[in-house]
């Protein structure tokens, strides 16, 4: 006996996708028109910093331009060919956006190593405030970016990019600063590496977790040797639990196969409803499929 739940019976989701949308929509457009600003006033100014930043929100236009895209998408009904939907690319998505992040990382350090050998002048004056206006948008983009599902991988992904852009202002404004009082320009090279180094801290970890669940991996609170524990222990008349499987179409969506071996004489549909239950409420797993095996099984 098996019993199949149907996946695309997550409205609550679809709620959280719309406001996701949204926001990534919004985080897109402010990012994608101060960009255009930032790149004027980088080759205006002579600022790597600047450079780099706006270099970074360009990537980062594209990123939530992905993004919004994968929120839409994934509000496309199953099909027979994809009978999971969509949600999954939202994850991908993620995954792309991640390494992006690397290779900006790697360009802003190649070009810190560069200016640090072959140092230019800087208009620190006209580099100032861009870059606090910069730090305006990009601090009403996290805004609203947090507005979103935080614990979503696309939105976290997002926040980076936006983050990395914050961050990037704000060091573009601390060499500004210095370079008008100090006329110490190696500073300016310096922080965007210091800025560099935190987006690859975060990418990391987006690639780590977007890849965990393309590769099928277990989710992170998912523990198979306490879920057999737990059945096999806490539910009237089964004997033996075991092939567990689990995976997640994206993180708000757990999935779980598994058989259980109960007592023949056991009423068969009670005990797939009360692991099916014990799933939802001990382990977070709204979608399973339990295959009930009875005969052959002592009495």
């Amino acid at each position: 006996m098996a019993y199949d739940h149907n996946p695309r019976q997550h409205g609550h989701s679809h709620h959280h996708g719309t406001e996701n949308q949204k926001a990534v929509g919004i985080a897109a457009l402010l990012t994608g028109c101060f960009m255009l600003a930032e790149v004027a006033g980088g080759l205006v100014s002579g600022s790597l910093a600047l450079i780099a930043d706006a270099g970074h929100m360009l990537t980062d236009f594209v990123a939530l331009s992905l993004a919004w895209f994968a929120f839409r998408l994934a509000k496309r009904p199953a099909s027979w060919k994809a009978t999971y939907g969509f949600d999954r690319f939202s994850v991908l998505a993620a995954f792309i956006n991640g390494l992006t992040l690397f290779l900006i990382a790697i360009w802003i350090c190649y070009e810190a190593y560069q200016r640090l050998n072959e140092p230019v002048e800087v208009l620190a004056g006209t580099m100032l405030w861009i870059a606090v206006a910069g730090l305006v948008v990009n601090i009403l983009a996290f805004w609203v970016l947090t507005r979103g599902e935080k614990d979503n991988l696309n939105i976290k992904a997002a926040l980076i990019h936006v983050a990395g852009d914050l961050f990037g202002s704000i060091a573009a404004i601390l060499a500004s600063i210095i370079i008008i009082y100090t006329g110490w320009t190696p500073i300016d090279p310096i922080l965007s590496v210091m800025v560099a180094l935190i987006i690859l801290r975060s990418a990391l970890q987006v690639v780590r977790e977007s890849s965990h669940i393309l590769l099928e991996g277990a989710p992170s609170s998912f523990d198979r040797r306490e879920v057999i524990e737990t059945l096999e222990n806490e539910i009237p008349d089964v004997i033996r639990v075991h092939h567990v499987h689990a995976w997640s179409i994206t993180q708000e969506r757990p999935m779980v196969t598994l058989e259980v071996d109960i007592n023949k004489k056991a009423d068969a549909i009670r005990v797939k409803m009360a692991v099916k239950t014990r799933l939802k409420d001990s382990f977070g797993v709204e979608h399973s499929t339990v295959e009930i095996n009875q005969d052959n099984i002592p009495g």
